[in-house]
């Protein structure tokens, strides 16, 4: 038996049916179909074109990607234990898949800082301490905290208003109490705020970090009221933002990154 991974909740969420892929390619524009296999510019639906890619390849990725999201979740909300080792095989047994999509997952996991190879035998999730969550904190508050001074001067104030609804979703998933929802809805908030600035190679570094932030060992730390708070701090700086407060969002921005060393941030 894998040790400390008898937890229910990682399965692979099932594929998406017929019905829903229609529905999603209704939501998308014109020249958005159009780019979709089966639009103008991919043949006649169920007709084979070149540009096509084979389906087993598509549904490959899809395992693989559904398995990684599980994994993540899993890290965070503690379910794979810091410094017990998994195999590939045991894994894919409890997903229902074959090791090789589980496997691949975890080289990408590994290169995410997650986890670590032990030859022969499987992965390692990684044990981090204080300090060394703490130095990630930092590196974080040193890349996002000048950037979102800077734009809180020069950014309109309307596509400030625009990233309401994400920081409303942070809210809502702080108050679920999941670590592992919380998590990728402070992301989502922080990819965008940072993505006012135009710069794609900033969002991916800081991204990256704030997700080695999140990793193991956070689950140890705080409770619910505490993520409701640092969701709390993301409305704030947006009203700041908008009366063009830049005392006070010095103030939310300084405060929000120093808990980032106890809190999902």
């Amino acid at each position: 038996m894998e040790p400390g991974f008898a937890v229910p909740q990682m399965r692979v969420p099932s594929q998406p049916g017929a019905a829903d892929v229609e529905r999603g390619r209704e939501q998308l524009g014109p020249e958005q179909r159009e780019r979709e296999p089966g639009g103008a510019a991919g043949g006649v639906r169920g007709e084979h074109t070149h540009s096509e890619p084979p389906v087993r390849v598509v549904q490959r990725a899809s395992v693989r990607g559904q398995i990684l999201d599980a994994l993540r979740a899993a890290l965070v909300r503690g379910e794979l234990r810091p410094g017990e080792v998994y195999s590939a095989p045991v894994l894919g047994e409890r997903f229902g898949v074959s090791a090789t999509p589980v496997r691949e997952a975890m080289q990408q996991l590994a290169l995410e800082g997650a986890v670590e190879v032990v030859p022969n035998r499987g992965f390692r999730v990684v044990q981090r301490d204080a300090r060394e969550l703490a130095e990630l904190a930092e590196v974080r508050g040193l890349i996002e905290v000048p950037v979102i001074l800077r734009l809180a001067r020069t950014v309109a104030v309307e596509r400030w208003v625009e990233l309401r609804p994400l920081a409303e979703a942070t809210v809502r998933a702080a108050s679920s109490g999941c670590r592992a929802t919380y998590a990728e809805a402070d992301r989502a908030f922080h990819r965008a705020v940072l993505g006012l600035a135009g710069n794609s190679q900033l969002v991916r570094i800081a991204d990256d970090v704030h997700r080695r932030v999140q990793w193991p060992l956070v689950a140890a730390s705080g409770g619910r009221a505490e993520l409701v708070a640092d969701a709390a701090e993301h409305g704030a700086l947006l009203d700041a933002v908008v009366v063009r407060d830049l005392d006070a969002v010095r103030v939310v921005v300084e405060g929000h990154f120093g808990a980032c060393g106890g809190l999902l941030g």
